[in-house]
């Protein structure tokens, strides 16, 4: 298993190999990834080793750290080349991420069948490249399968976590202390937060809050909170927090969510039928972002609300979606649609069965 980063490259991976082992508890999976990225942590905390590759991403600005790229890109070949040859693995699966490279494409030449989760709309570069040569490309969204070679590509969903899939609305509100016939409001810019939505607010939170219905949930990213919090005033329908450890709760308790559009935060909303205005970050790679929302947007699962118009749109986005049940209810509807809950399982057993089959062809 290779895929590293970031979380929407390490999580999917760790839910796939999670997947692996419940399906064949004898399975061996290995990991490899970066020493200091993401994957290095979460990995072992998951109960997986973790093998070190040497990558390094090209910087869009002019810097001496390019010249280096292409040295530790030999390094990190020989690595996974080596890495490879010992292990001997059946299948070779990445999700993304620069390591995913060198890990793959060594596995590739050694002929390991590998397969790739591909979790956006707009596929990355790593897996756009690997795709020439993968057994198996399973996509989150029908988009992207028109950037794969045809005949490989399986429309799978992107692997979450377990507990969003069964998600109850009552217990979520009793968790947040939040009567029954709230008009919740779940505000979110990832786990780092959004200065552009947590500006916009600070500036329109009072207006929302005359509505007496209206509770807000509000997530400001722990690199955010302390601005907020002095900021905005104590209100008992207000609810701010740096950073929500169960997002299954507050998924389960909002009525209308405003939030970025990274691949695994549209496929929480998916999962657990959550109606939303996605606000794409402008500062992501080839603006994946803008093409996953277009997609829920398409399907009618979701408003589109650039972040130039945020300021100026937002409120009147949200205050119409809050007033309008069955709107929402269309909305939740097309949503869950477009789930794909048991995404690791499904991908989980096309490995097993590649696994099984070069199995067979090597022995």
């Amino acid at each position: 298993m290779v895929g590293g980063g970031t979380g929407g490259h390490v999580y999917p991976a760790i839910a796939i190999a999670d997947a692996i082992k419940a399906l064949a508890p004898g399975a061996t999976v290995v990991f490899a990834g970066s020493e200091d990225r993401l994957e290095w942590k979460a990995v072992p905390q998951a109960g997986y080793s973790i093998h070190p590759i040497t990558v390094s991403g090209i910087q869009r600005r002019l810097t001496f750290d390019n010249l280096k790229v292409p040295f530790r890109a030999v390094k990190g070949f020989m690595q996974s080349w080596r890495l490879v040859r010992s292990l001997q693995p059946d299948v070779g699966v990445g999700t993304g991420g620069y390591v995913s490279g060198p890990a793959l494409m060594a596995a590739s030449l050694q002929g390991v069948p590998i397969v790739l989760q591909e979790q956006n709309a707009h596929a990355g570069l790593t897996n756009r490249l690997l795709g020439r040569r993968a057994a198996r490309v399973h996509v989150a969204f029908p988009e992207a399968m028109g950037e794969f070679p045809i005949g490989v590509c399986m429309l799978s969903g992107n692997p979450i976590r377990a507990s969003l899939t069964d998600v109850d609305a009552e217990a979520s509100r009793e968790h947040f202390g939040l009567p029954p016939a709230a008009r919740v409001l779940l505000v979110m810019g990832g786990s780092l937060g959004s200065e552009a939505i947590n500006s916009s607010l600070i500036e329109m939170h009072s207006a929302l809050l005359r509505d007496e219905s209206v509770h807000v949930i509000w997530q400001t990213g722990r690199r955010y909170i302390d601005e907020v919090e002095e900021r905005v005033a104590d209100h008992p329908r207000l609810h701010v927090m740096a950073y929500i450890d169960q997002m299954e709760m507050a998924y389960g308790a909002a009525d209308l969510a405003v939030c970025r559009a990274g691949a695994l935060t549209c496929s929480e909303l998916m999962a657990t039928s959550t109606p939303a205005i996605l606000v794409p970050s402008p500062n992501v790679t080839a603006d994946h972002q803008t093409r996953n929302a277009q997609s829920m947007a398409n399907a009618g699962a979701a408003i589109l609300l650039p972040e130039e118009n945020l300021h100026d749109q937002l409120q009147e986005q949200v205050e119409a979606l809050l007033g309008n049940e069955s709107l929402r209810q269309q909305m939740s509807e097309a949503t869950f649609a477009l789930a794909r809950p048991k995404a690791a399982q499904h991908i989980a057993e096309d490995v097993l069965a590649l696994s099984s089959q070069h199995s067979v062809t090597q022995h």
